[in-house]
């Protein structure tokens, strides 16, 4: 973060003297140089901090009059949560299972500690 900051306060920096330098050489004709950066700055900045905030305002008021009705299949399964969720203990239900291997083990091959 500090390293975003030495760079950004470095460029302002170059942009100050560069806008001294200018009104130095030239006087304040170079001034009409800048008009057009300056309306660029403007728009984008425009574009980017009023424009969203303006469009998220709309569609979060149009967004509150339409609802969405969940289907019957989605009501199950929530209602099926729920129940289990109610009737289980401590411990939760998985869906899993061990299934036992068809090799079968040999004990004696097996180190007692690992």
């Amino acid at each position: 973060m500090i390293r975003h900051a030495l760079i950004f306060w470095s460029a302002v920096a170059l942009a100050i003297v560069g806008l001294i330098t200018g009104i130095l050489g030239s006087g304040i004709i170079s001034l009409r140089n800048l008009l057009f950066p300056v309306l660029l700055l403007a728009v984008v900045f425009y574009a980017y901090k009023i424009a969203p905030a303006r469009s998220a305002r709309s569609t979060s008021s149009s967004g509150s009059k339409t609802q969405v009705k969940p289907s019957q299949k989605t009501m199950a399964k929530v209602a099926g949560k729920r129940k289990g969720q109610a009737t289980s203990g401590k411990r939760k239900s998985y869906p899993f299972q061990v299934i036992e291997g068809s090799k079968g083990k040999n004990d004696e091959n097996l180190p007692k500690y690992h």
